[in-house]
């Protein structure tokens, strides 16, 4: 009953930036805590930064300083802004509804080349 579509990402240099941008379905988007995840190869996926309702933000401490996550909810799309890239970075990166996710994008794939 909710759809995630997850979009943005790609291949960049370390250093560089990349912005994520998560489209959710329905109309309850605006009452919901939403999060980023990502998964690297052979790895768990890991929380990366979350924000609620309100727009209160949390961020694993690996990405503090460097990602922001933000939401607008006109447009039902939470996003996921990266600079400073590195590229332990790389991973496939998931969007995620309420905490604990109850749903999850389909993922959208960002390699950081050193």
């Amino acid at each position: 009953q909710v759809q995630l579509v997850e979009s943005g990402g790609g291949l960049v240099q370390a250093g560089g930036s990349l912005r994520l941008s998560c489209a959710a379905s329905g109309s309850i988007f605006r009452f919901i805590d939403m999060g980023w995840y990502r998964q690297a190869p052979g790895k768990q996926r890991d929380l990366v930064a979350t924000i609620t309702s309100g727009g209160r933000t949390n961020y694993a401490d690996s990405v503090k300083g460097r990602f922001t996550i933000s939401r607008d909810n006109t447009k039902n799309t939470v996003y996921l802004q990266m600079d400073s890239l590195k590229p332990e970075d790389t991973a496939v990166y998931y969007c995620s509804w309420s905490q604990p996710p109850r749903y999850w994008g389909q993922g959208t794939q960002v390699t950081v080349s050193s």
